[in-house]
C-alpha cells in the first residue's frame, strides 16, 4: 500500500484503507489513525503486534486525543501514543495543521487556547471547531493528551516523585493526574514505573537526565542530517562527541542541553532541564530539528517517478532535512552564512553566543552558551561580528522586525506569508527566504535553486545549467523540493556528508 498515493489526509475516515493497513501490521500507517475496538475499548497503532480485532469491532480516529475523547484508553503493548507524529501536519500549511505544530510545541499548556487562536488569527469558538471537525478533538482535548503522554515520560523514565510529575506535565491537580493516568493508560502511576523498571531495567542517563527514545519512521537515512549538524555546529552551543550530537536549548521556563544519538529505527535521546516543565517543547524541538515526523514513503514515491532523481534517492533513502530548534536562532545563523563558507558562518555565530548567550554547565562536556534570543541581542555591538557593513545592517534589520513582530516565524508562521515578510526585509533576498522557509518553517517545497552546492549538483547529474532552468525543471518535484535539495546536497564531496565527523 502506497503512502504517496493514498492522499492520507482524513485517512482515518476510509475504514476499508485503515483495516487493511491494521490487518497487515503495518508500521508506516503509525502516526496517522490509531484503531479502536469496541469491545475492550482500548486503542492501539496500526502496527500493535496483537492478533487484529474483527472489522465490525473497529472504529477509527485520527488521533489518540479523539480516541481518549470516545472513552477509549491505551494499549498496553503497542503503546500508541509513543509512535512517530503524523507527518500530515508537516506538509499542510493549513490553520489546523498550524495549530497542530503549535500545540506540540506547547502553546495551549504557556498560553491557553486563547494564546492558540490570537496566534492563529481566529476566535477560540472557530479553532475549536475546525479542529473538533478535522481531528476529532479540541485544542483542549489534545494538550490534554500530550501531557498524559508526558506524563508517562516521566513515570516511567525519572525517579521523581509524582506530585512534581503531575505538576511538570502541566496538571492542576495531583487528583486530576492520578485520575487521567488511571483513565488513559489503565494504571495508577506506581504500576506503570514498576511495569517500566520490570521491562526496561534501570536506563535512564544519570540522575536529572532523562533518557527517552524518539521513534522514527523507516528507512531513515541519518547520516545525512547529523552530518549537516556537525558540519555547521556552533562551538559553545553545539558538538559531536562519541557518534553523538550535542546542544544547549532556549526553553520557555529554562535552558537545557540535548544528546541525540542515531540509529536505524530510533533516535536516542538524553535530556538535562532546568524545569521538566519545558519537556513537551524540549522533544517537540529535537523532533522538529531532525524532521523526525517526515513520511519517507511518500518522498520515495515522487522522486523516483523522475528518472534522474530516481538513482539519487536510490543510494540514500529516507533523507531528513537539518531543521532547528529555534526559527529565530536559524534565521540569523542564515544571514550570518550569506556568501561566506561554513567555517566562517560557523565563526561568526560562535561570537554572537559568546557575547550575548546565557552561560550553562556542562559537566564533561564542551557545551558553554545557549544561543542568545532576539531580546538578548537587541542592545548588540556589531564590533562582535567582522562582516561587511552590508551584513551588520541586515542582521540589525532582522533582529528588529524578530524583536517587534514585524517577521514572525514560529511552528503556527503560513509558509507564503513568512516568505513574503522576509522579501521584504533590506539584504534578505530568495535564497535567504528559501533556506529559512525550509529549515526553520519546515515547508517541504521550499527551494533555494540558487544555492551553489544545488546547482553544482544539478549541473553535474544534467538537469539544469543555471537557476532559472532549475526551477522550471524542480516542477516535477512538487511538493517535496527541501527534500530534493537534501538529497542534492549528498552528492557532494563536503563536510556536511560526513557522519560521524572525521577528526580535526
Amino acid at each position: 500500500m502506497s503512502l504517496s498515493a493514498c492522499h492520507c489526509r482524513g485517512m482515518h475516515s476510509d475504514f476499508d484503507r485503515c483495516y487493511r493497513a491494521v490487518q497487515a501490521k503495518d508500521a508506516r500507517f503509525d502516526g496517522w489513525f490509531v484503531t479502536a475496538v469496541l469491545t475492550t475499548k482500548i486503542y492501539c497503532r496500526p502496527s500493535c503486534p496483537a492478533r487484529p480485532p474483527f472489522a465490525r469491532n473497529v472504529e477509527f480516529f485520527p488521533t489518540a486525543a479523539a480516541a481518549q475523547r470516545a472513552g477509549f484508553r491505551a494499549c498496553k503493548r503497542c503503546r500508541p501514543d509513543a509512535s512517530p507524529g503524523s507527518p500530515e501536519w508537516n506538509v499542510r500549511g493549513d490553520v489546523v495543521a498550524r495549530a497542530m505544530r503549535l500545540i506540540a510545541d506547547g502553546t495551549v499548556d504557556r498560553d491557553g487556547v486563547t494564546g492558540l487562536a490570537a496566534k492563529l488569527g481566529y476566535t477560540v469558538r472557530q479553532l475549536e471547531r475546525l479542529m473538533q471537525a478535522e481531528v476529532g478533538a479540541t485544542p483542549l482535548a489534545l494538550a490534554r493528551a500530550q501531557r498524559t503522554q508526558m506524563s508517562r515520560v516521566l513515570i516511567e523514565t525519572t525517579d521523581m516523585p509524582f506530585s512534581d510529575v503531575a505538576f511538570a506535565a502541566g496538571f492542576a491537580s495531583i487528583r486530576q493526574f492520578n485520575d487521567t493516568i488511571r483513565a488513559v493508560c489503565d494504571l495508577t502511576p506506581t504500576m506503570l514505573r514498576r511495569r517500566a523498571q520490570e521491562r526496561f531495567g534501570d536506563d535512564a542517563g544519570g540522575r536529572g537526565v532523562l533518557s527517552l527514545r524518539l521513534p522514527v519512521r523507516t528507512p531513515f537515512a541519518y547520516e545525512g542530517v547529523f552530518g549537516h549538524l556537525a558540519a555547521t555546529a556552533i562551538p559553545g552551543v553545539e558538538e559531536t562527541r562519541d557518534e553523538t550530537y550535542r546542544r544547549t536549548l532556549r526553553l520557555p521556563h529554562g535552558s537545557g542541553i540535548v544528546e541525540l544519538t542515531p540509529h536505524p529505527d530510533h533516535v536516542r535521546c538524553l535530556l538535562r532541564l532546568a524545569d521538566f516543565r519545558d519537556l513537551p517543547a524540549a522533544i517537540a524541538r529535537c523532533r522538529r530539528l531532525l524532521d523526525l515526523d517526515a513520511d519517507p514513503e511518500a518522498v520515495i514515491d515522487a522522486l523516483s517517478e523522475d528518472d534522474q532523481m530516481a538513482a539519487v534517492v536510490a543510494k540514500a533513502p529516507g533523507q531528513r532535512i537539518p531543521r532547528t530548534v529555534d526559527e529565530h536562532e536559524l534565521a540569523l545563523r542564515v544571514v550570518l552564512g550569506q556568501q561566506v563558507s561554513t567555517g566562517a558562518a560557523r565563526t561568526h555565530a560562535a561570537r554572537l553566543a559568546a557575547a550575548y548567550g546565557r552561560p550553562v554547565s556542562d559537566p564533561g562536556g564542551g557545551l558553554t552558551h545557549t544561543f542568545p534570543s532576539t531580546e538578548d541581542l537587541s542592545d548588540i555591538d556589531m564590533r562582535h561580528l567582522a562582516v561587511p557593513k552590508a551584513r551588520q545592517r541586515t542582521v540589525t534589520t532582522l533582529i528588529d522586525a524578530l524583536g517587534t513582530g514585524a517577521l514572525v516565524l514560529d511552528a503556527g508562521t503560513p509558509w507564503d506569508r513568512g516568505r513574503e515578510q522576509m522579501l521584504a526585509l533590506a539584504g534578505i533576498g530568495p535564497w535567504t527566504a528559501e533556506m529559512i522557509a525550509m529549515r526553520g518553517l519546515g515547508d517541504p517545497d521550499a527551494f533555494p535553486a540558487t544555492d551553489l552546492g544545488v546547482l553544482v549538483a544539478a549541473r553535474h547529474l544534467g538537469m539544469a545549467e543555471d537557476a532559472k532552468s532549475l526551477t522550471a525543471y524542480s516542477e516535477r518535484w512538487r511538493p517535496w523540493r527541501s527534500y530534493v535539495t537534501q538529497h542534492l546536497w549528498t552528492t557532494l564531496e563536503h563536510s556536511v556528508n560526513q557522519w560521524p565527523p572525521k577528526e580535526k
